[in-house]
């Protein structure tokens, strides 16, 4: 067992877990959940799917407790029995999707666009509470890098296999040959998995993570400039919002298809639209796979209630906005632990 899970207390719990004490089991396993949820959000893309499958994986685990013999921690068997539910679950439903991934950007707005629901969308995730820095000296990726939205939407074009050899290795730090162990493969198979995972990941996520550039600007002028976005639309103020961006901007609103790339297209839309057609605003700023975000709340005037219309992450390059995805809905911004009414 490993050391964070080893000594008496351990060690008494895990023989109690066996004996059919489902606190022992829960007592045992507590430290380990909210890395084992984001291992599987990683996996599925979706916070509501991580729910299902830890869910399900600590079913499995407390059924299965008596398979666990200690030839390896406890934290890489429940690991094991997690990234299988995974597996099993991304057999069923397949790769969740962003609208970049669906088509080609609309160059002017689209009002009144219809919801696409038979798409299976990637979701924000809550990252409170997720530790900073890499889960262990041998990963490449720090544990925020690896919710970040570029990594998150790449990681899903992968087949199950390669998606899991790479956050297994790269991500958490288990070796080839402990990732063959939980996957019943070979280490000459988890090798050349996670090799080709590694080529589309250099192919499509930026050299300079979220993370770094976070680093750069600072806390302080991060949050300023999700402020000064969020203030931008609520005063309907098209020269601050143009001054935000990036001239390669994209703006995307799952689960609509709909999505737009470069400034011009992007205030096209933003003024025929959010700046236009919706009253008035309100915000509340808070993060999501490890970026600046913003809960959005729509009324019909400036006096009224206000529901909650969108949790939109914002992704940043040179103190600029780059990347503007706005999940719509009431649900994300509820599970984010905000209110759905200001």
């Amino acid at each position: 067992m490993s050391e964070e899970f080893s000594g008496p207390s351990a060690t008494a719990d895990l023989a109690l877990a066996r004996d059919g004490d489902d606190a022992a089991f829960t007592r045992l396993v507590a430290p380990l959940r909210r890395e084992l949820h984001a291992h599987c959000y990683r996996m599925l893309g979706s916070t509501h799917d991580a729910d299902d499958a830890l869910q399900e994986a600590m079913l499995r685990a407390w059924r299965g407790l008596e398979r666990f013999e200690g030839r390896s921690s406890l934290r890489a068997w429940l690991y094991t029995v997690a990234t299988r539910t995974c597996l099993d679950a991304i057999d069923r439903r397949g790769r969740r999707a962003l609208p970049v991934d669906l088509g080609p950007a609309s160059s002017h707005a689209v009002i009144d666009a219809t919801p696409l629901t038979e798409v299976a969308w990637i979701g924000p995730y809550a990252d409170a509470g997720l530790p900073v820095g890499p889960a262990g000296p041998s990963a490449r990726y720090e544990q925020r890098e690896a919710v970040e939205l570029a990594f998150v939407a790449t990681v899903q074009h992968l087949p199950g296999n390669q998606r899991a050899a790479l956050l297994l290795f790269d991500v958490l730090g288990f070796s080839a040959a402990e990732i063959a162990t939980m996957m019943d493969t070979s280490t000459t198979s988890v090798n050349s998995a996670l090799a080709r995972a590694r080529r589309l990941l250099a192919a499509r996520v930026p050299d300079v993570s979220q993370q770094q550039t976070l680093r750069m600007i600072g806390d302080a002028r991060v949050r300023e400039i999700a402020a000064s976005f969020a203030t931008a639309l609520e005063r309907g103020d098209t020269e601050a919002l143009v001054a935000l961006l990036t001239k390669d901007v994209t703006w995307s609103m799952p689960p609509l298809a709909q999505w737009y790339a470069g400034v011009d297209a992007v205030m096209d839309f933003a003024t025929a639209v959010p700046l236009t057609r919706c009253p008035s605003w309100r915000y509340r700023l808070t993060s999501a796979n490890g970026q600046p975000a913003v809960a959005f709340y729509v009324g019909a005037a400036p006096d009224v209630v206000h529901g909650a219309w969108s949790l939109t992450v914002l992704t940043l390059r040179h103190e600029r906005v780059t990347e503007i995805v706005s999940f719509l809905g009431a649900e994300h911004v509820a599970a984010f632990g905000l209110p759905e009414v200001l």
